[in-house]
């Protein structure tokens, strides 16, 4: 006889009392009647993967332009890997995956071409109209900027996603949270472990990519605590190995030893402070998920050496300074001439009125790398076709 309990509650029978549950919900801004075998997280997820946003990831930039190589990280493939590294950590903590994953895939929506260069860029040249800040793009496209539903615009993501999404903060990301999302509460676990998930993921992909890159030296690394430990061990497991595999090994274990560390130190605070509700944890003055004092300390060393030895690179610093340039004569030339728009886009300005800036700058934030570089070449340089 089939089990009469849907799959929400099947799945709230199996989560920890602090994971989110899809059964409890806060719901979608505009009601739709829900899926017979899929929970409301698994809906966003899937909503999330099928729209366009989504698919412009493939060519915007992590650190390195998509034609410098093909085996460098992109926007989708760093969003695959924090996806992948969310779902591990919420599974061992029997928390909601789906919600992880949902939040994980649709994190880095909002980001322009060309990086945090392109965020930087179009911030400053929208100082006097609101700024830009690439957390609140990605909610603006779910809420607002994606057109795939009738009777709505947006995706029409449940609140708790949307949530994740707006409150996603990293060292580089300090996102404005409005009154919707009661800025004074933390994010569910869910949300908070992708954070950490995304730091994990580009602090040891930015490695791997840097060494590939040959703009970071091993010789270098042998000062970084974390690198060392682990290069030793795949060394001494696997002495006849080159270094491009245990480069490979390395990174693995770092991964592994981080999500690791993070998982336990996450149980153990939720041990030690009776942690029993999803309420307790949004109530918390501090987030729960963080590493221990010992791989923290770590882990700065880490990121301090990467942003000394790769971000500031002088190859990463021109490639910035292009970007810039780029994202500024686009916008002007957009601002000062509208027909150059696409129709449909221009129209947004003569038909709803909506503020010329913001237009011009959701539709560069929009932009691929690629495409942003082909638009530059049509707008500015005369043998190019247009």
């Amino acid at each position: 006889m089939p089990n009469k309990m849907s799959f929400s509650e099947l799945e709230a029978e199996r989560l920890a009392p602090y994971a989110a549950k899809s059964i409890e919900t806060k719901g979608r801004r505009h009601p739709e009647p829900e899926h017979p075998f899929r929970t409301p997280f698994q809906r966003d997820r899937d909503r999330i993967i099928h729209c366009n946003a989504f698919r412009r990831l493939e060519y915007k930039t992590q650190v390195f332009v998509f034609h410098e190589g093909d085996h460098y990280r992109t926007r989708l493939t760093h969003t695959i890997e924090v996806a992948q590294i969310s779902r591990t950590i919420a599974r061992a903590l029997l928390l909601n995956e789906d919600l992880a994953e949902a939040i994980a895939l649709a994190h880095d929506l909002g980001h322009p071409p060309f990086g945090h260069s392109g965020e930087k860029v179009l911030n400053e040249l929208m100082k006097d109209n609101g700024g830009f800040e690439h957390n609140g793009h990605s909610l603006r496209i779910v809420e607002e900027l994606e057109r795939r539903y009738p009777g709505f615009d947006g995706l029409n993501l449940t609140y708790e996603v949307r949530e994740g999404i707006v409150k996603h903060s990293s060292e580089h990301d300090r996102p404005g949270v409005n009154s919707e999302y009661d800025k004074e509460k933390s994010g569910c676990l869910e949300a908070q472990i992708v954070d950490i998930a995304d730091e994990i993921a580009y602090n040891n992909h930015d490695l791997d990519d840097g060494l590939s890159s040959e703009m970071l030296e091993p010789a270098k690394l042998k000062g970084v605590e974390l690198w060392q430990e682990h290069f030793e061990k795949a060394q001494a497991k696997y002495p006849d190995l080159d270094f491009k595999i245990l480069k490979y090994q390395t990174v693995i274990g770092i991964i592994n030893a981080q999500v690791t560390d993070l998982v336990k130190t996450i149980f153990d605070t939720i041990e030690a402070e009776g942690i029993r509700t999803i309420e307790d944890i949004r109530v918390r003055k501090q987030i729960i998920a963080r590493f221990s004092p010992e791989m923290e300390k770590k882990n700065r060393q880490l990121k301090k050496f990467l942003l000394d030895n790769l971000y500031r690179h002088h190859r990463v610093e021109r490639m910035a300074y292009k970007a810039e340039r780029i994202i500024q004569e686009l916008f002007k030339v957009y601002l000062k001439t509208p027909k150059l728009l696409p129709p449909r886009v221009n129209s947004l300005i003569d038909k709803s009125g909506k503020d010329k800036h913001r237009v011009v700058c959701d539709y560069i934030a929009g932009m691929t790398d690629r495409f942003a570089l082909d638009e530059f070449k049509k707008l500015f340089d005369p043998y190019e076709k247009v």
